[in-house]
């Protein structure tokens, strides 16, 4: 057998060991994942599983090969174990071909919750209590934005304001204009009535005034002023009679 058919069979050999070699290391290592149901989590904003606080990145979960309901949380590269969290078991009637999370239903303002975690085509998984304290995460929460104004406009697109008006000088009034001789009317006909005037009625006439004197009767006789008169006469001629005597 020749020297060249030797190197082939070698290199075919060490072809074949490295191809089983590699499936072997690939396999062992499909078998830890499965058993230990390590998973790489990405989360977008401020998260707690229970207790623990997990700022936005990517980090490593995984079984404790003690007990299968002891999660332990890494980083990425597992250079650091953050921190080992007694789960409760759960389970799912109908298993997805990926990792399946739920969270936890939170107050505004404060970090999301996990809930549940399954590894793919697993029916059961790991459910995680709910935190005692949630973090306040107000100051991280993004405010609105404002809509941006537009640029001003460039000093050659301003347009200059119109320059003002000079108003216009009054005229004088003008004097006044020869009057147009009135148009002439139409003579207006004035009906005459030609029937004779009614007979005018005989004021009546009016009745005597009431507040005429009326003339009394005279009921009075003169006899009693002689009477009257005769007896001062006696009286003054007895007293001048008295006077001679004394």
């Amino acid at each position: 057998m020749s020297s060249n058919s030797l190197k082939r069979i070698g290199i075919s050999g060490a072809v074949v060991s490295g191809i089983v070699l590699a499936a072997s290391i690939f396999a062992f290592r499909a078998q830890a994942d499965q058993w230990d149901k390590m998973t790489l989590l990405t989360v977008d904003q401020p998260t707690q599983v229970s207790n623990t606080y997990l700022e936005p990145g990517t980090y490593m979960f995984k079984l404790a090969n003690s007990d299968r309901h002891i999660v332990q949380i890494f980083t990425k590269d597992r250079s650091r174990l953050i921190d080992t969290i007694i789960a409760i078991p759960s389970y799912r009637v109908f298993p997805t071909s990926d990792t399946q999370i739920s969270f936890w239903e939170t107050p505004p303002g404060t970090a999301k919750a996990v809930r549940t975690w399954f590894y793919p085509g697993d029916n059961d998984g790991q459910e995680f209590r709910y935190p005692t304290e949630l973090k306040q995460i107000a100051a991280v929460t993004p405010q609105p934005a404002f809509a941006p104004q537009p640029p001003p406009p460039p000093e050659s697109e301003v347009t200059p304001p119109p320059a003002p008006v000079a108003a216009e000088p009054e005229l004088p009034a003008p004097q006044a204009l020869e009057q147009a001789p009135p148009a002439e009317q139409p003579p207006v006909e004035i009906a005459q009535n030609t029937a004779p005037p009614a007979p005018v009625a005989a004021p009546e006439p009016e009745p005597p005034s009431q507040t005429e004197a009326q003339t009394l009767p005279k009921t009075a006789s003169p006899y009693p002023l002689f009477g009257l008169g005769g007896l001062l006469a006696l009286g003054l001629y007895a007293l001048l009679r008295v006077k001679t005597v004394a």
